[in-house]
């Protein structure tokens, strides 16, 4: 006899993510379009918390509407959270000590372990949002303040003008030609860089055409989730001898 005993409404989602307040298009491989993951997600926008607020201003008084959210997202089964957004990196301690789950606030958590699989001299590459607004506070809060790596930003391509002047359209062709070209230009001036690491949480539709170009291993937050999901969820195996 199986017995199913239950405490919620619904049931199979086990990754929570936290998103910001947008508009924007999120195409297939975004982390805000559910048709990117082989595995069921529940989405809950956290209404405070525009791209202005989370990039620009920093804001900690974002820091308790996505406890908040985050907690509702547990009570719903959620076994880890994430958000889209790499810069919730700043919060990342306030929020993981604010919930019994993993909570990946942000893609520049594998900084650390892409870091440590390359070989000595070797340097992380960082594409971020924007750059200028990427620095030590957000380095701290994931534990990579001592790793060597590089930082480029798209915020003067239309790509990141998608996102900070509040389109609700989206070049995809023009995007990719951008992301490629800004990782070209990481590795021409930075031959050092052993591997990339995507922050903006809208790049992964992209992954696969920026490692084609530079020929390097790209992570991004995708890589990321599907990882953890593994861990909390494990597929199994049915291979045979």
């Amino acid at each position: 006899m199986t017995i199913y005993y239950g405490n919620t409404a619904n049931y199979g989602q086990k990754i929570g993510i936290l998103m910001l307040d947008t508009h924007f298009p999120r195409v297939p491989g975004d982390i805000g379009n559910a048709t990117t993951f082989p595995f069921p997600v529940v989405y809950k926008v956290v209404k405070e918390a525009s791209p202005e607020a989370v990039v620009l201003k920093q804001d900690p008084a974002l820091i308790e509407p996505f406890i908040q959210a985050a907690k509702e997202l547990v009570e719903q089964g959620c076994k880890c959270i994430m958000t889209s957004c790499g810069f919730m990196a700043i919060f990342h301690r306030e929020i993981a000590a604010a919930v019994d789950v993993p909570v990946i606030s942000s893609s520049l958590l594998q900084v650390r372990l892409v870091s440590s699989m390359l070989s000595p001299g070797k340097k992380v590459g960082i594409l971020t949002a924007k750059a200028s607004s990427l620095g030590e506070k957000h380095f701290e809060g994931v534990g990579i303040t001592d790793i060597d790596k590089v930082v480029y930003g798209v915020e003067e391509t239309e790509f990141g003008k998608t996102f900070f002047e509040g389109h609700d359209y989206m070049d995809v062709t023009l995007a990719e030609e951008e992301m490629v070209k800004k990782a070209k230009t990481m590795i021409e001036e930075n031959p050092d860089v052993g591997a990339i690491v995507l922050e903006c949480t809208n790049m992964p539709p992209f992954t696969k055409a920026i490692q084609e170009a530079v020929g390097l291993p790209v992570f991004d937050i995708i890589n990321l989730i599907r990882y953890v999901h593994d861990a909390i969820v494990s597929p199994g195996y049915n291979g045979y001898l």
